[in-house]
């Protein structure tokens, strides 16, 4: 069996709860990080995908969708995979399902888990942990049995179809500070493109997607959000945002 490892995981969450149900999937595994630009890909009935997400205020990060569509899924099976951070993905799913679902794949199995908050990293700290990953083995041993099985009914998830949660600006936006030495690193990893190639401390506001991947990977710590206004979201967060949240699989 191929197994497409397909994800967007631009701080690497996302992509820790994708490996380990792809470690235990079995099979071959090619891995496509959608966080960068992708040809067309053309499928076959007998490959299967884990397609795998964040939640981003509970909608599918748009630029994933869009190298989704570039997916000719031709009967493939997929496996949805939602990560949230530890607030709810609302329409996340419903949305990757639909998606999926004009691409040509046939949704058979969900996760929706849970990972390290991207923008506020004191929630759901070290999740994925010990005791995740032994749920989420668990989960990819249930989803090896239903695929096996080869019987596939509707695949019913929370959230709604067609209209889905409005989507908001994230008011998050990582600017350079005075460690910044132009090394480019930020901008070439940005997958929306809105850093600057020639300056990277120039950044489109209005393109920016705060996914924070900027932030992660540069190896100066040379991009900062506002401390204050840091603070001030954490605390009026706090009461969506703390506690210990499930992991979920939907069959």
């Amino acid at each position: 069996m191929m197994l497409y490892n397909i994800y967007f995981s631009p701080t690497g969450g996302t992509k820790r709860v994708a490996d380990i149900l792809a470690g235990n999937l079995g099979g071959e595994v090619c891995e496509v990080d959608i966080c960068c630009d992708i040809e067309k890909m053309i499928l076959q009935a007998e490959d299967v995908c884990l397609v795998s997400v964040p939640s981003f205020a509970g909608r599918v990060p748009q630029i994933a969708v869009e190298r989704l569509k570039k997916i000719s899924g031709n009967g493939a099976k997929a496996i949805l995979n939602c990560v949230y951070g530890n607030r709810e993905w609302d329409d996340t799913l419903t949305e990757l399902q639909d998606t999926l679902d004009l691409c040509g794949f046939v949704c058979v199995a969900a996760v929706a888990a849970i990972a390290e908050h991207s923008i506020f990293r004191q929630f759901a700290a070290g999740r994925p942990d010990k005791d995740d990953a032994q749920e989420l083995a668990e989960f990819a041993r249930k989803i090896t049995e239903k695929l096996e099985c080869g019987v596939f009914g509707d695949l019913n998830l929370a959230g709604s179809h067609g209209t889905y949660k409005e989507l908001v600006d994230i008011p998050f936006k990582p600017e350079a500070n005075d460690a910044c030495d132009k090394c480019g690193i930020c901008a070439a990893g940005c997958p929306v493109g809105a850093i600057d190639k020639t300056d990277p401390r120039k950044t489109d506001k209005d393109r920016c997607i705060s996914c924070m991947r900027c932030q992660d990977i540069c190896p100066k710590h040379a991009r900062d959000l506002d401390s204050a206004f840091m603070q001030a979201a954490a605390e009026k967060m706090a009461p969506k945002l703390g506690g210990h949240k499930k992991n979920y699989l939907f069959l």
